[in-house]
């Protein structure tokens, strides 16, 4: 009786497995060298199936040049090990708030260099800021684009200016590296951001972030409204609001500390 076949391999899942595994042994991002010494695969190799990884959101490059898990995969891992259904579970505080401030409340996600909105509450009256469900916006222009990319880093807002040459959209808009930095780090230390006119004239936005059991940033809650309704009294509700919903998704707050030494 003839055995049976080896399982049919794919070799260059095979490689990008082996990559992946390599930098998850890293608390830090790991230059090519590194990885091509791990893996066994030649350096070339390694670039090219890398590059790829990159393009679609595994892997992630910083402005050195060294590697690290992107997004999407630490997205895809958070759901293996969690049943919640984020827009279910935060439709209700986002509608509370709205009833509250009258104004339109949106749930956002990042996916690479922008938010996605996810989810979104708007009050019964014409005069309202319209943010369309699916649509997205660069990271820079939006209050919880400031704060993902403080979390994510000195190095990532860096990289993050280098893909994109800050585009500016209004005359208000942070397009240069240094007020980005500034005004992310700041907005991580006061534990929310404004939107000061930066994607629209005329409309203002306050934004904090919502955070998972593993306390990773898992999406952000921001309220929209004309600049001149906007007031800073809403900052305190808005924060009860993303304390509650984070709450309800497993996240217990480390000390404030800590959360400045991951940003730095």
């Amino acid at each position: 009786m003839a055995s049976p076949k080896p399982e049919s391999r794919i070799q260059v899942i095979d490689r990008a497995a082996l990559l992946l595994d390599a930098i998850s042994r890293y608390s830090k991002p790991v230059r090519l060298k590194v990885l091509s010494a791990d893996t066994g695969l030649h350096p070339s190799t390694a670039h090219r199936i890398l590059h790829s990884l990159i393009a679609n959101r595994f892997v992630d490059r910083d402005a050195s040049g060294d590697y690290r898990l992107g997004q999407r995969l630490l997205q895809l891992s958070n759901r293996l090990h969690t049943d919640i259904d984020l827009r279910a579970l935060s439709l209700p505080h986002m509608e509370k708030l709205r009833d509250k401030l009258g104004e339109t409340v949106n749930l956002t996600i990042r996916e690479g260099d922008v938010v996605i909105y996810f989810e979104r509450v708007a009050p019964n009256r014409m005069m309202h800021v319209h943010q369309v469900v699916g649509s997205r916006a660069p990271l820079h222009v939006t209050a919880v684009g400031k704060l993902m990319l403080g979390m994510a880093g000195m190095d990532e807002i860096r990289s993050y200016a280098q893909r994109t040459n800050l585009p500016a959209y209004t005359r208000n808009t942070l397009s240069s590296l240094s007020s980005l930095e500034e005004e992310c780090m700041k907005s991580i230390e006061q534990g929310y951001a404004l939107d000061n006119e930066e994607a629209e004239i005329g409309v203002g936005c306050i934004g904090v972030l919502l955070f998972d059991s593993s306390n990773n940033v898992t999406a952000g809650l921001s309220v929209s409204a004309p600049i001149e309704r906007r007031k800073d009294a809403w900052v305190n509700d808005i924060l009860e609001a993303g304390e509650a919903i984070s709450s309800q998704l497993g996240y217990t707050r480390p000390a404030a500390s800590t959360v400045l030494n991951q940003a730095n």
